[in-house]
């Protein structure tokens, strides 16, 4: 299948409706219909204005966040348009890829 790998980054404390802002990229991504996606943490980061970011062990809310999923074209273009519609800010990466599956588990 032809698609798109999006990547989502942010720091933990961004929010999007009062809500940790991975957290509503996960819930957004699952109403859309999209099959998965998966969060990971990061150590440490620096974004455009140059400011570090970290995890630090008293201080997570800055630590660095990044979303991944992999979509078909309409997925990302409804997956945009609700994110263009809030009020806020945040940084993608948008790459075009082949995905699907391979193999079969044993109970199929």
């Amino acid at each position: 299948m032809k698609g798109y790998q999006i990547s989502f980054l942010a720091e933990q404390n961004r929010r999007i409706e009062h809500k940790q802002a991975m957290e509503w990229l996960l819930h957004l991504a699952k109403e859309l219909g999209i099959s998965g996606c998966t969060t990971f943490s990061g150590v440490e980061s620096f974004g455009a204005d140059g400011r570090r970011h970290s995890a630090r062990f008293f201080e997570l809310a800055d630590q660095p966040m990044e979303m991944v999923m992999a979509v078909t074209e309409e997925q990302a273009e409804r997956l945009f348009e609700r994110i263009e519609a809030m009020d806020t800010k945040i940084f993608y990466i948008k790459t075009p890829i082949e995905y699907g599956q391979l193999g079969k588990q044993k109970n199929e």
